[in-house]
């Protein structure tokens, strides 16, 4: 027996957002149909906001089936990253499993 592709988000819809990719645009912040955006390394979930930029405003709520979202990992990943040293990951190397979900899934 063959399972399928196994579910990483809360509903069908949601995990068809997620994974939306639009055949016109390069970007999903640029794409009116791309609605929700998925940072795996913050475990954190967002709407668009098409104003030209790459803003969006976290949810907590699953807009199709209402199940409660996980908590943002946001400002523990800042702080993991201080205790290491690295004061701003925006202009310092990373360690590779900050680049990713592995971080917070790694025992």
């Amino acid at each position: 027996m063959t399972l399928g592709p196994m579910k990483k988000h809360c509903c069908d819809e949601m995990q068809s957002q997620v994974e939306f990719v639009c055949s016109v645009h390069e970007s999903a912040e640029d794409c009116p149909d791309a609605l929700v955006c998925y940072s795996e390394k913050f475990r954190e979930y967002g709407l668009f906001i098409h104003d030209g930029g790459t803003s969006s405003k976290t949810i907590g709520f699953c807009p199709w089936c209402g199940t409660k979202l996980p908590e943002s990992l946001r400002s523990r990943w800042f702080a993991e990253l201080v205790a290491l040293g690295i004061e701003d990951p925006w202009a310092q190397e990373i360690p590779e499993p900050f680049r990713t979900g592995a971080w917070y899934r790694e025992p």
